[in-house]
């Protein structure tokens, strides 16, 4: 019974908090614009808390959590967008575990928490509710509460009468009633916003009561029958050498190094040195076909050599075997270059997108990630210490990309580059442009401008265009009008369409005639 009256304070006062979150999101977020918006909800979740876990701060390092976590939260200031919200997210979740007591330490762990911590979130809610009435009727405190609700029946019921009798007795309070809609009433009751409050709840509940899920402990392997047979014993040991012992693995690493140094080779004679591709074969195919697949092959090679370098094993211990990994690894790496280099080849032909951008960077990561695998086996680390730097490696690449505007980025590339600037190449998606959204619009000014005193300027897709620019840009001050939208690139943004003043749609210009 002590320790239910001593749990009940501890749950009401998390969900007074939790109401209080809802409310301050239906004001920020129901219906409006997100911006600014999200990184205040963000400090005030943080608020919260550390609200409900005022022990944590008796440490005298514990400036240091409140800190990371506000370095973790400002790409939300920058730009709110799936990956900074993501980030934040996670930021969250290992804020709220270090303050209950609940983080570990590995990276590699960090990463698993946050996992089974969002799985967990959307049931916490729901789960903790129904825990805690189970509690609560065990020690017979639904009679408890009956009865505090029958009691208000009696007083509420001649309450209303009386206030019934005075509205007819007396004229002001029958205009007072009068007042009283009870169809507005109803109307206020709405679905979506109960649904958007739920959702809230949800989600507030479980960083205020961070806890992970309970999973199913791992089965004991059972012990070895005393009959094994010698035979059986000596047969399964002799499988093993023969499919993954250090003959196998040595070589294994001979043929494997022999094929990629041909592929090394090749793309050292037609991307690096220039040489003339087959009849036939043009370098956009030639890069296009080789970029990913070289990616996938370098994935795989990741793979073995983990498989075949465990730590501690006998190949791992043996010198030759090292040399073969170091050189392997370092030819994939070299694949892992010459894919960004045909992707680069690809893109100068075929304009930059997101999917492109986002190529580079996996690319990028696989790189790095075979530089690692070198550095574990060099150092004698562990696998789980070779996880923990490829997720730090992601970490620092997802959040430096949160203050990347990659839409004028890729805007900006494609005019620069297109036929219609240079006279070479292909000409401009000036619709892709535009789906891409306000970051492009410095860009498809600039080539609106340059188009504008060319003959170009009379042709009705331009003129539509153009007039289209002068709209989204309309729209999107309007959407900037409210405060809940700002954030700092859309600030640098509306620097720069005040500086350049409204966009205009150009006048019909004649065909220039030479000698005029």
């Amino acid at each position: 019974m002590t320790a239910l009256f001593s749990a009940a304070p501890s749950y009401c006062s998390r969900f007074g908090v939790a109401i209080l979150l809802a409310a301050l999101a239906d004001f920020l977020f129901y219906g409006q614009p997100a911006g600014i918006t999200v990184f205040l909800f963000a400090l005030l979740i943080a608020a919260a808390v550390v609200a409900v876990h005022p022990a944590a701060f008796s440490d005298g390092r514990v400036w240091l959590k409140p800190a990371a976590l506000l370095l973790a939260l400002l790409p939300l200031a920058e730009n709110v967008s799936a990956l900074s919200v993501s980030i934040a997210l996670a930021a969250l979740v290992v804020f709220a575990l270090s303050l209950s007591g609940r983080l570990r330490l590995s990276i590699a762990r960090i990463a698993g928490q946050i996992t089974l911590f969002g799985l967990a979130m959307p049931f916490r809610f729901a789960s903790d509710f129904i825990r805690w009435r189970k509690t609560a009727r065990r020690f017979g405190w639904r009679r408890v509460r009956l009865a505090a609700i029958a009691v208000w029946v009696m007083p509420l019921t001649l309450g209303a009468v009386f206030l019934a009798l005075f509205g007819a007795a007396n004229p002001v309070i029958d205009y007072w009633l009068s007042l009283i809609d009870l169809l507005k009433l109803l109307d206020l009751i709405q679905l979506a916003r109960i649904a958007f409050w739920l959702f809230v709840l949800a989600g507030v509940w479980a960083f205020l009561r961070p806890r992970l899920p309970r999973l199913v402990r791992r089965i004991p392997r059972a012990a070895p029958a005393a009959a094994v047979s010698a035979q059986a014993e000596k047969t399964a040991i002799t499988i093993e050498d023969i499919l993954l012992g250090k003959a196998a693995i040595l070589r294994a690493l001979v043929v494997f190094n022999i094929l990629f140094a041909l592929q090394t080779g090749l793309d050292a004679t037609y991307l690096w040195g220039g040489a003339a591709l087959p009849d036939g074969l043009g370098y956009a195919a030639y890069a296009h076909r080789g970029a990913y697949p070289l990616v996938v092959t370098a994935l795989l090679a990741a793979g073995f050599v983990l498989a075949a370098l465990r730590p501690g094993s006998e190949t791992s211990a043996d010198p030759l075997i090292r040399r073969l990994v170091y050189a392997w690894v370092a030819q994939n790496i070299m694949l892992v270059i010459s894919s960004i280099l045909r992707l680069d080849l690809y893109i100068d032909i075929y304009a930059l997108t997101y999917w492109r951008i986002a190529a580079f960077v996996w690319m990028g990561l696989v790189a790095a990630g075979l530089t690692l695998i070198i550095a574990r086996i060099a150092l004698g680390k562990s696998n789980e210490w070779l996880l923990s730097a490829n997720l730090l490696t992601l970490s620092l690449t997802l959040y430096a990309g949160c203050f990347i505007n990659f839409a004028a980025t890729i805007a900006n590339y494609n005019v620069d580059h297109s036929f219609e600037m240079t006279d070479q190449g292909i000409s401009l998606d000036a619709w892709y442009l535009r789906s891409l959204g306000p970051g492009a619009f410095p860009a498809l000014d600039r080539f609106l401008e340059h188009q504008s005193r060319t003959p170009a300027a009379n042709d009705p897709v331009f003129r539509q265009l153009a007039g289209l620019r002068g709209s989204d840009e309309g729209w999107y001050r309007t959407l900037q009008q409210n405060w809940r939208a700002w954030s700092f690139r859309d600030w640098r943004l509306l620097g720069y369409l005040d500086t350049k003043g409204p966009f205009v749609v150009p006048d019909r210009t004649e065909p220039h005639v030479p000698g005029r």
